[in-house]
């Protein structure tokens, strides 16, 4: 599997490099900044590329805007943005789009975490860190979540991290069946039904990011 990267930091961005490299992937390209991240991209064309989101030469969304520009010129790239910080109204318009993942660079002290989602994600389907999850709590209006059982709202955050049912029923130590009884009852109160297209179990998470954006 071919690799782009585009970090900032040298000492992070060839620390990621190695760890890659060691497990058998093939890092093609590497930038530290945004312009030269996208000129990697389009330079390889590669199966996965890996962002940051606070890259030079604006150090704000440089990353985000770098995985939109590519997400445009190559639909099926999977992305991965990584993070010091939560800040989900980047991710959400591209989580929808499936193949993208979004971690906090703490996580990648968890290597065996960071890999199992750089494989979910390399294979088309979408992760968000458990930390950016757990991190999203804040006090809203009512909405639509309001009606959601505190049991359902943890089987949504689950679904959130990309999470499988029997993933979902693992963690919260629930037979597949009563998750996805959980899931049918999700989707219901949050309006979403088999007219919508996409991928459904997309559209939830959406509504529960939307909810949760400060």
């Amino acid at each position: 599997m071919r690799i782009v990267i585009g970090e900032d930091s040298s000492l992070f961005r060839e620390g990621l490099a190695a760890l890659l490299e060691a497990g058998g992937y093939d890092v093609v390209g590497k930038a530290s900044d945004a312009p030269g991240a996208l000129a990697e991209i389009r330079r390889h064309q590669p199966d996965l590329a890996i962002l940051d989101i606070r890259m030079p030469p604006n150090h704000t969304d440089d990353g985000a805007r770098v995985a939109t520009a590519a997400r445009a010129e190559f639909p099926s790239l999977p992305v991965i943005l990584l993070s010091q910080h939560v800040e989900t109204r980047h991710s959400v318009a591209l989580v929808a789009t499936g193949a993208f993942g979004y971690l906090l660079k703490d996580r990648l002290l968890y290597v065996d975490d960071f890999l199992a989602t750089f494989e979910r994600v390399a294979a088309g389907g979408s992760a968000l860190d458990p930390e950016v999850v757990s991190r999203l709590v804040v006090t809203r209006q009512s909405t639509a979540l309001d009606a959601l059982t505190p049991r359902e709202r943890e089987v949504l955050a689950l679904m959130a991290e990309g999470r499988t049912n029997i993933g979902i029923s693992r963690k919260l130590w629930l037979t597949e069946r009563t998750v996805e009884t959980h899931v049918s009852s999700i989707m219901a109160k949050l309006g979403i039904t088999v007219e919508d297209g996409g991928h459904r179990r997309v559209l939830a998470v959406l509504a529960y990011l939307d909810d949760r954006q400060p």
